[in-house]
């Protein structure tokens, strides 16, 4: 999860991708992946957020974990992501990655209700608690 930088007072921004589903429908997800051997989860997450992204982030602080399960090539896989929020501090939004159809800058209060996942929708009202707070 990355936030927007802009002036004193400005509306945070949360970066989202959108993707395909196998049925067609455009499904908006947090940018995530899988950690690489050797690669701590922070790396992983920063990584990630500039491959799906575009943005360079600075990761401010731990805002949870999500396990989930998803059928590929007919097998189960059990999937530990680990979101933190982050502040941007480079690049340019973009959608260079072949796995998204979709990337914008969202509103931090819009972003809970386009979110696809209900345990993502959650990390964003988390998130936005804390930006509240000054996190």
């Amino acid at each position: 999860m990355v936030r927007a930088r802009g002036a004193q007072g400005a509306t945070p921004e949360v970066a989202l991708i959108g993707r395909r589903t196998r049925q067609g429908a455009l499904e908006w997800v947090l940018p995530k992946g899988h950690i690489e051997p050797g690669e701590s989860a922070e790396a992983a997450a920063r990584r990630e957020v500039r491959e799906e992204t575009g943005i360079d982030g600075r990761v401010v602080g731990p805002l949870g974990t999500v396990d989930y399960w998803f059928v590929l090539d007919g097998r189960r896989v059990h999937k530990t992501v680990h979101h933190y929020l982050m502040e941007e501090v480079g690049g340019q939004l973009s959608r260079a990655d072949p796995e998204v159809d979709e990337v914008e800058w969202v509103a931090v209060d819009d972003a809970a209700q386009r979110l696809s996942h209900a345990d993502e929708r959650a990390l964003v009202v988390q998130a936005a608690a804390r930006l509240a707070e000054g996190a």
